[in-house]
């Protein structure tokens, strides 16, 4: 099936027992055993519940792999995937991702003697390899300055050197990515974004195409027990099934308002690969079939970023992205406050950057608020 109708009938489609189109919410910790020995495939919630099943199946089957996991929350999903390593190991992470992300690798993992270093630019991996390194993780586009890595490139260096690749598909969701098919190794998600798409949920999910890698993962998800609840697993599955309109959607006014922004005299920067003066506009037209609903934003110096931010009115000022209204945050103080402060400055998550998760509201209220609150936030001059 197309990308389309998979996400409405992959997995598990419906309950076969009754007939109900929905798989039902199997709100039970345990199950009942006929007899000494023997169960009928589920024994404990914990290490395996329909309705969680049922997601799994269907996340794997729309991210092009064969086993998917489903976590408490993004970050429980990627502790997951850093749990498969041991102390001496390395990791190569991008020089901006998610702050959680790097919070957890540099405040939990590092402890347990899991070390990283931090790479500027994936096309010279092989430059930063050495004996304890065990793994690239990436994002692409990155968050919050959507850089742009060549997956295929940076996973076929990975190879070379025996390296697993992990990537975390949240911005692009996998109706316009499938890093699995670029040559990636993990595929991770934090499920509460695009995939459930209406800011109701907090969930993790991991995807691979090895029968090995699954088969670790599962015993670390049953062993540490971060599982997604059945009712979330459900609102999840919903939330699946309307991603493609979403999306769609998301991306045609992220690039109208990327557009318009990008003109604007009180903007100094845009970030946004849809734009052909991005630096990876080739290469995300290459590698995935759209440019996503994310951008992100330098105010000029004569705004008050703390004045525009407190003049939204149509967009909301808060955490998160991915759901159907737009969200802003201030990624220095908020989503990459864990980064270091120097960190932060040279590659240029700056006060007055912002980012904009583009919602499915009209485009042109959207835009409307965004100018309003700019006009309302310009700096007096003083003669």
């Amino acid at each position: 099936m197309n990308i389309e109708s998979l996400l409405l009938h992959g997995g598990i489609d419906g309950d076969h027992r009754t007939g109900a189109v929905n798989v039902p919410i199997y709100q039970t910790s345990t199950y009942k055993q006929p007899e000494f020995g023997r169960h009928s495939g589920y024994e404990y919630s914990r290490t395996g519940n329909p309705t969680r099943e049922a997601l799994e199946k269907l996340i794997a089957d729309i991210e092009g792999g064969t086993h998917g996991f489903a976590f408490a929350s993004g970050l429980a999903a990627i502790t997951a995937v850093l749990t498969l390593f041991k102390s001496g190991d390395k990791v190569l992470i991008t020089n901006n991702l998610y702050g959680g992300t790097f919070r957890v690798i540099d405040k939990v993992f590092k402890n347990f003697g899991i070390t990283y270093d931090i790479i500027d630019d994936f096309d010279k991996v092989s430059d930063n390899i050495d004996a304890n390194t065990k793994a690239i993780f990436v994002e692409s586009p990155t968050n919050p300055l959507l850089d742009v890595v060549d997956i295929k490139k940076a996973s076929t260096e990975a190879k070379k050197h025996g390296l697993l690749t992990i990537v975390d598909n949240t911005f692009m969701t996998p109706y316009f990515q499938n890093p699995l098919t670029l040559g990636a190794d993990i595929v991770v998600h934090s499920g509460t974004k695009y995939l459930g798409g209406h800011s109701d949920l907090v969930a993790g999910l991991v995807v691979v195409n090895n029968s090995e890698l699954a088969e670790r993962l599962h015993f670390i998800q049953n062993a540490t027990g971060g599982i997604l609840q059945p009712f979330d697993s459900f609102l999840l599955i919903r939330g699946i099934k309307t991603l493609a309109v979403r999306m769609d959607r998301h991306e045609e006014n992220a690039r109208y308002i990327a557009s318009k922004l990008n003109s604007n005299p009180n903007i100094s920067k845009v970030y946004y690969p849809g734009l052909e003066s991005h630096l990876g506009h080739e290469i995300q037209k290459e590698q995935a079939k759209g440019f996503g609903g994310v951008i992100a934003f330098k105010l000029d110096s004569n705004i008050d970023y703390i004045k525009f931010i407190n003049n939204l009115e149509l967009v909301t000022f808060g955490e998160s992205l991915g759901g159907v209204e737009s969200l802003l945050c201030h990624p220095a103080t908020m989503t990459h406050a864990a980064l270091p402060a120097e960190l932060r400055e040279r590659i240029g998550i700056t006060e007055n950057l912002v980012r904009l998760s583009v919602g499915i509201e009209n485009k042109d209220d959207i835009l409307k608020d965004i100018e309003v609150a700019i006009d309302a936030a310009r700096l007096v001059e003083v003669d």
